[in-house]
Protein backbone atom coordinates (compact mmCIF):
# COMPACT_ATOMS: atom_id res chain seq x y z
CA UNK A 1 0.00 0.00 0.00
CA UNK A 2 1.22 3.49 -0.84
CA UNK A 3 0.64 4.68 2.72
CA UNK A 4 2.90 2.01 4.17
CA UNK A 5 5.59 2.71 1.55
CA UNK A 6 5.61 6.37 2.55
CA UNK A 7 5.99 5.41 6.21
CA UNK A 8 8.90 3.09 5.47
CA UNK A 9 10.76 5.91 3.72
CA UNK A 10 10.20 8.37 6.53
CA UNK A 11 11.04 5.97 9.30
CA UNK A 12 14.32 5.13 7.56
CA UNK A 13 15.16 8.85 7.76
CA UNK A 14 14.29 8.91 11.47
CA UNK A 15 16.43 5.87 12.24
CA UNK A 16 19.62 7.33 10.75
CA UNK A 17 19.20 10.61 12.62
CA UNK A 18 17.86 13.99 11.57
CA UNK A 19 19.83 17.20 11.30
CA UNK A 20 18.67 20.68 10.35
CA UNK A 21 20.07 20.41 6.82
CA UNK A 22 18.33 17.11 5.97
CA UNK A 23 15.27 17.33 3.72
CA UNK A 24 11.79 17.76 5.15
CA UNK A 25 9.40 15.88 2.87
CA UNK A 26 6.10 17.26 1.73
CA UNK A 27 3.11 15.06 0.98
CA UNK A 28 -0.14 15.46 -0.85
CA UNK A 29 -3.07 13.05 -0.81
CA UNK A 30 -5.39 10.84 -2.79
CA UNK A 31 -8.97 10.27 -1.64
CA UNK A 32 -9.84 6.59 -1.22
CA UNK A 33 -13.30 6.87 0.34
CA UNK A 34 -15.67 9.57 1.57
CA UNK A 35 -17.98 8.93 4.53
CA UNK A 36 -20.77 11.00 6.09
CA UNK A 37 -19.83 13.06 9.15
CA UNK A 38 -22.12 14.93 11.52
CA UNK A 39 -21.90 18.60 10.39
CA UNK A 40 -22.74 19.66 13.95
CA UNK A 41 -19.77 17.78 15.41
CA UNK A 42 -17.02 20.20 16.46
CA UNK A 43 -14.37 17.49 16.10
CA UNK A 44 -11.54 17.69 18.63
CA UNK A 45 -10.37 14.08 18.78
CA UNK A 46 -10.86 11.09 16.49
CA UNK A 47 -9.92 7.43 17.03
CA UNK A 48 -10.52 4.27 14.98
CA UNK A 49 -10.96 1.14 17.10
CA UNK A 50 -12.63 -2.21 16.44
CA UNK A 51 -14.43 -1.09 13.31
CA UNK A 52 -15.91 2.15 14.66
CA UNK A 53 -14.86 5.72 15.31
CA UNK A 54 -14.64 7.25 18.76
CA UNK A 55 -14.96 11.02 18.58
CA UNK A 56 -14.57 13.84 21.08
CA UNK A 57 -16.58 16.94 20.20
CA UNK A 58 -16.25 20.45 21.56
CA UNK A 59 -18.20 23.65 22.26
CA UNK A 60 -19.80 24.22 25.64
CA UNK A 61 -23.21 22.66 25.82
CA UNK A 62 -22.44 20.44 22.81
CA UNK A 63 -19.35 18.53 23.94
CA UNK A 64 -19.46 14.75 24.01
CA UNK A 65 -17.71 11.45 23.64
CA UNK A 66 -19.27 9.47 20.79
CA UNK A 67 -19.06 6.06 19.21
CA UNK A 68 -19.81 6.44 15.49
CA UNK A 69 -20.54 4.01 12.67
CA UNK A 70 -17.93 4.40 9.92
CA UNK A 71 -20.02 3.85 6.80
CA UNK A 72 -23.01 5.99 7.78
CA UNK A 73 -21.73 8.46 10.36
CA UNK A 74 -24.55 7.32 12.66
CA UNK A 75 -23.98 7.99 16.36
CA UNK A 76 -24.18 4.60 18.09
CA UNK A 77 -23.59 5.85 21.65
CA UNK A 78 -22.92 9.27 23.13
CA UNK A 79 -21.83 10.52 26.53
CA UNK A 80 -22.54 14.27 26.82
CA UNK A 81 -20.31 16.52 28.91
CA UNK A 82 -21.71 19.04 31.35
CA UNK A 83 -22.16 22.49 29.75
CA UNK A 84 -19.21 23.99 31.63
CA UNK A 85 -16.79 21.67 29.79
CA UNK A 86 -15.39 22.15 26.29
CA UNK A 87 -14.37 18.72 24.98
CA UNK A 88 -10.93 18.36 23.39
CA UNK A 89 -8.40 15.62 22.59
CA UNK A 90 -9.05 11.89 22.84
CA UNK A 91 -7.05 8.68 22.94
CA UNK A 92 -7.77 5.06 23.81
CA UNK A 93 -5.41 2.81 25.74
CA UNK A 94 -6.19 -0.57 27.29
CA UNK A 95 -9.92 -0.17 26.60
CA UNK A 96 -10.00 3.15 28.40
CA UNK A 97 -10.80 6.41 26.60
CA UNK A 98 -8.98 9.50 27.88
CA UNK A 99 -10.63 12.82 27.04
CA UNK A 100 -9.30 16.33 27.68
CA UNK A 101 -11.19 19.58 28.12
CA UNK A 102 -9.96 22.95 26.94
CA UNK A 103 -9.53 25.40 29.84
CA UNK A 104 -11.12 23.58 32.77
CA UNK A 105 -8.05 21.54 33.71
CA UNK A 106 -10.26 18.47 34.01
CA UNK A 107 -10.03 15.26 32.01
CA UNK A 108 -12.21 12.17 31.91
CA UNK A 109 -11.54 8.44 31.64
CA UNK A 110 -14.24 6.14 30.26
CA UNK A 111 -14.72 2.43 29.76
CA UNK A 112 -15.06 2.19 25.98
CA UNK A 113 -17.34 -0.84 26.11
CA UNK A 114 -19.98 0.74 28.32
CA UNK A 115 -19.11 4.40 27.53
CA UNK A 116 -19.47 5.02 31.27
CA UNK A 117 -17.26 7.46 33.15
CA UNK A 118 -14.61 5.70 35.25
CA UNK A 119 -13.00 8.74 36.85
CA UNK A 120 -11.87 12.32 36.44
CA UNK A 121 -8.33 13.71 36.57
CA UNK A 122 -6.78 17.16 36.68
CA UNK A 123 -3.86 18.86 34.95
CA UNK A 124 -2.30 22.32 34.81
CA UNK A 125 -2.24 23.23 31.11
CA UNK A 126 -4.83 23.86 28.42
CA UNK A 127 -6.06 20.65 26.84
CA UNK A 128 -5.90 20.51 23.04
CA UNK A 129 -4.79 17.28 21.35
CA UNK A 130 -4.19 13.85 22.85
CA UNK A 131 -2.67 10.57 21.66
CA UNK A 132 -0.46 7.83 23.09
CA UNK A 133 2.59 5.87 21.97
CA UNK A 134 1.42 2.62 23.55
CA UNK A 135 3.07 3.53 26.83
CA UNK A 136 2.60 7.22 27.64
CA UNK A 137 -0.03 9.80 26.78
CA UNK A 138 1.07 12.66 24.52
CA UNK A 139 -0.66 16.03 24.95
CA UNK A 140 -0.70 19.34 23.07
CA UNK A 141 -1.78 22.69 24.50
CA UNK A 142 -1.75 24.90 21.40
CA UNK A 143 1.90 25.86 21.83
CA UNK A 144 4.98 24.28 20.23
CA UNK A 145 5.29 21.87 23.17
CA UNK A 146 4.20 18.26 23.40
CA UNK A 147 3.88 16.79 26.90
CA UNK A 148 4.36 13.13 27.80
CA UNK A 149 2.31 11.83 30.73
CA UNK A 150 2.50 8.55 32.61
CA UNK A 151 -0.75 6.82 31.67
CA UNK A 152 -1.33 5.58 35.24
CA UNK A 153 -0.34 8.57 37.36
CA UNK A 154 -1.11 11.16 34.62
CA UNK A 155 1.98 13.07 35.71
CA UNK A 156 4.35 14.67 33.21
CA UNK A 157 7.45 12.62 32.47
CA UNK A 158 8.92 14.55 29.53
CA UNK A 159 8.24 17.29 27.04
CA UNK A 160 9.58 18.19 23.61
CA UNK A 161 9.42 21.36 21.54
CA UNK A 162 8.38 20.81 17.94
CA UNK A 163 10.56 22.52 15.37
CA UNK A 164 11.04 22.63 11.63
CA UNK A 165 14.77 22.99 10.99
CA UNK A 166 15.22 24.96 14.19
CA UNK A 167 12.08 27.11 14.00
CA UNK A 168 9.36 26.34 16.52
CA UNK A 169 6.04 25.07 15.19
CA UNK A 170 3.15 26.14 17.40
CA UNK A 171 -0.65 25.77 17.30
CA UNK A 172 -0.29 22.00 17.60
CA UNK A 173 -3.78 20.62 17.90
CA UNK A 174 -5.29 17.15 17.36
CA UNK A 175 -2.74 14.34 17.54
CA UNK A 176 -2.40 10.75 16.34
CA UNK A 177 0.54 8.39 16.89
CA UNK A 178 1.15 6.50 13.64
CA UNK A 179 3.93 3.99 12.97
CA UNK A 180 6.42 5.65 15.32
CA UNK A 181 5.57 9.27 14.45
CA UNK A 182 3.29 11.90 15.91
CA UNK A 183 0.89 13.41 13.40
CA UNK A 184 -0.37 16.84 14.47
CA UNK A 185 -3.00 19.12 13.00
CA UNK A 186 -1.84 22.73 12.92
CA UNK A 187 -4.78 24.86 14.06
CA UNK A 188 -6.36 27.10 11.43
CA UNK A 189 -4.38 25.47 8.61
CA UNK A 190 -4.73 22.61 6.12
CA UNK A 191 -1.39 21.15 7.23
CA UNK A 192 -0.49 18.12 9.31
CA UNK A 193 3.04 17.88 10.73
CA UNK A 194 4.80 14.52 11.01
CA UNK A 195 6.96 14.72 14.12
CA UNK A 196 9.78 12.62 15.57
CA UNK A 197 8.66 11.84 19.13
CA UNK A 198 12.16 11.73 20.61
CA UNK A 199 13.43 15.06 19.23
CA UNK A 200 10.38 17.11 18.21
CA UNK A 201 11.82 17.60 14.74
CA UNK A 202 9.35 17.84 11.87
CA UNK A 203 10.00 14.98 9.46
CA UNK A 204 7.40 16.00 6.91
CA UNK A 205 4.37 18.10 6.09
CA UNK A 206 1.06 16.80 4.74
CA UNK A 207 -0.81 19.40 2.70
CA UNK A 208 -4.56 18.70 2.66
CA UNK A 209 -5.56 21.88 0.86
CA UNK A 210 -8.73 21.44 -1.15
CA UNK A 211 -9.80 18.27 0.64
CA UNK A 212 -13.17 19.72 1.61
CA UNK A 213 -14.80 21.73 -1.15
CA UNK A 214 -15.37 25.39 -0.30
CA UNK A 215 -19.09 24.91 -0.95
CA UNK A 216 -19.19 22.66 2.14
CA UNK A 217 -17.56 25.20 4.42
CA UNK A 218 -19.68 27.41 6.63
CA UNK A 219 -17.27 29.81 8.34
CA UNK A 220 -13.90 30.35 10.00
CA UNK A 221 -14.28 27.60 12.61
CA UNK A 222 -14.74 24.62 10.27
CA UNK A 223 -11.05 23.89 9.98
CA UNK A 224 -9.19 20.63 9.44
CA UNK A 225 -9.03 18.72 12.74
CA UNK A 226 -9.28 15.00 13.30
CA UNK A 227 -6.83 12.20 12.44
CA UNK A 228 -7.53 8.49 12.91
CA UNK A 229 -5.49 5.46 11.90
CA UNK A 230 -6.46 1.82 11.39
CA UNK A 231 -3.28 0.06 12.47
CA UNK A 232 -4.49 -3.28 11.11
CA UNK A 233 -4.96 -2.17 7.50
CA UNK A 234 -2.96 1.08 7.35
CA UNK A 235 -6.02 3.20 6.56
CA UNK A 236 -5.75 6.90 7.36
CA UNK A 237 -8.85 8.99 8.10
CA UNK A 238 -9.15 12.76 8.41
CA UNK A 239 -11.96 15.24 8.97
CA UNK A 240 -12.58 18.70 10.39
CA UNK A 241 -14.68 20.70 12.81
CA UNK A 242 -18.26 20.93 11.54
CA UNK A 243 -17.35 19.07 8.36
CA UNK A 244 -20.15 17.10 6.67
CA UNK A 245 -17.63 14.57 5.35
CA UNK A 246 -14.89 12.32 6.68
CA UNK A 247 -12.17 11.17 4.29
CA UNK A 248 -10.06 8.06 3.96
CA UNK A 249 -6.87 9.07 2.17
CA UNK A 250 -3.48 7.78 1.12
CA UNK A 251 -0.36 9.92 1.07
CA UNK A 252 1.84 10.69 -1.89
CA UNK A 253 5.24 12.33 -1.59
CA UNK A 254 5.13 15.64 -3.44
CA UNK A 255 8.64 16.99 -3.37
CA UNK A 256 11.58 17.95 -1.18
CA UNK A 257 12.42 21.44 -0.06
Amino acid sequence: MLFRTVFATTLAIAHIGFSSDEPVHEYTYEIVNVYPHDPKAFTQGLIYRNGVFYESTGLRGRSSLRRVEVQTGRIIDSHPLLPLYFGEGLTIKNNLAYQLTWTSGVGFIYDITSMKLVREFRYGIEGWGLTDDGEELIVSDGSANLYFWDSKTLLETNRITVNDRGREVDKLNELEFIEGEIFANIWMSDKIARIAPTTGKVLGWIDLSGLLDESNRTGNEDVLNGIAYDSQSGRLFVTGKLWPKLFEITLRKKNRY
